[in-house]
């Protein structure tokens, strides 16, 4: 199966600012886009990467200068409708999966390609869609809000049938300062990697969980939150 991957070099994850520069938070989306596209690979599926513009060469990384590229300067919405148009007979089914899933695991994929129906869906925390398999071209990509609910509702006006995957590692995308604790915690891909040489680690007291940046034992940037009870 051939896997869409959305990416893009603008500004990439501005929530993670409080903790990391724009030039960190570019290299550290770059680790989870090669994460994610060797998951997608080891998974045994075919990566291809959606972009706004071409990926600057000095940026690319040999985890994905081979990979396929599609690029759409238009919003994601649009860009993936389009890649949407391909499925027919000689496309049955296509994926898109988010640039930002580093936890995601090649079992958890083929669970998701797994899942029959004309649409399968990862739903993410706060809902979202980390992930699609879609069948049927009439089904419309919508991922503003909360496209999980969206993405249902348009499957079932579009009389398509759906199938849905709950998968914690497919779920968790990286998006706050906070997620950065589930990278250190149950991460072990480049993302992790990054994470690590950047000096992060996790910052526990009582029921609080943490990450911490450090700079020669020093301790620079903190973000903390409280554990659920």
């Amino acid at each position: 199966m051939r896997v869409v991957i959305p990416y893009t070099d603008r500004d990439p994850k501005s929530r993670l600012a409080p903790m990391l520069s724009e030039a960190e938070r570019r290299a550290f989306a770059r680790a989870m886009l090669c994460d994610v596209v060797e998951t997608v690979r080891r998974a045994g599926h075919d990566p291809e990467l959606l972009v706004p513009e071409p990926i600057d060469g000095a940026n690319t990384d040999t985890a994905i200068d081979d990979v396929s590229t599609t690029v759409d300067d238009r919003a994601l919405t649009p860009a993936v409708d389009a890649a949407f148009d391909r499925i027919g007979e000689d496309v049955p089914e296509l994926g898109i999966v988010m640039a930002d899933l580093p936890l995601a695991a090649p079992t958890a994929l083929r669970r998701l390609a797994a899942i029959g129906g004309d649409v399968a869906i990862a739903p993410g925390r706060g809902g979202g869609t980390n992930a699609l398999v879609v069948r049927d071209p009439a089904f419309p990509a919508d991922y503003h809000g909360a496209s999980y609910r969206d993405h249902r509702e348009a499957a079932v006006t579009a009389g398509l049938s759906v199938g849905v995957v709950d998968s914690m590692r497919l779920a968790t995308d990286i998006d706050d300062p906070a997620d950065l604790a589930e990278v250190l915690l149950h991460g072990e891909g480049r993302s992790h990697e990054w994470l690590v040489d950047a000096g992060a680690v996790l910052d526990t007291a009582d029921v609080l969980l943490g990450v911490r940046l450090g700079s020669r034992g020093q301790v620079v940037r903190r973000i903390a939150f409280r554990l659920p009870v």
